[in-house]
């Protein structure tokens, strides 16, 4: 089964609001200035140990290199990255109807994290799981764990 994580304030946050992993130290923390929501590269590398694959669908253009760099400096290795350059290029293929800017199911993606109400709920038109997280929550990683497990029991029944 695939989860997917979008970036910006979902694991790209703002130290002034969130709580967050270390920064990188110098020089790389003037190659990298994200900073990773405080427990991030833990959850992703466990939802793997736990045998999901774990992917990035981001809207932004930042590129699979730079997002596979950043994070392998904090000790994970994702299984797939859809940025919006893949996204326009699989996904929207030049169509006359705008799709929406994130389309999970397209990837076999099972579960979605988000940041966005609009990607969430669109999820229900377009036939795909989103859990929307927002707000600094302590708790978060549980949640994810135990909303990837719901839906994993629930691809297993059909």
């Amino acid at each position: 089964m695939r989860v997917s994580f979008d970036l910006d304030e979902v694991l790209f946050v703002s130290p002034r609001t969130h709580k967050t992993e270390p920064p990188l130290p110098f020089p790389l923390n003037r190659i990298y200035k994200e900073r990773l929501r405080l427990g991030a590269p833990e959850l992703v590398n466990r939802l793997q140990a736990m045998g999901y694959e774990v992917w990035v669908y981001t809207s932004s253009f930042r590129t699979e290199k730079y997002i596979r760099r950043l994070f392998g400096h904090y000790g994970v290795r994702f299984d797939g990255i859809v940025n919006a350059e893949r996204h326009l290029r699989e996904v929207q293929r030049g169509s006359s109807t705008t799709l929406p800017q994130k389309l999970p199911n397209r990837y076999r993606i099972s579960l979605h994290i988000d940041d966005e109400s609009i990607v969430c709920s669109l999820g229900r038109e377009y036939g795909y799981r989103a859990y929307q997280l927002n707000a600094e929550d302590d708790g978060w990683q549980e949640k994810i764990i135990e909303r990837a497990e719901e839906i994993k029991a629930l691809e297993e029944k059909t």
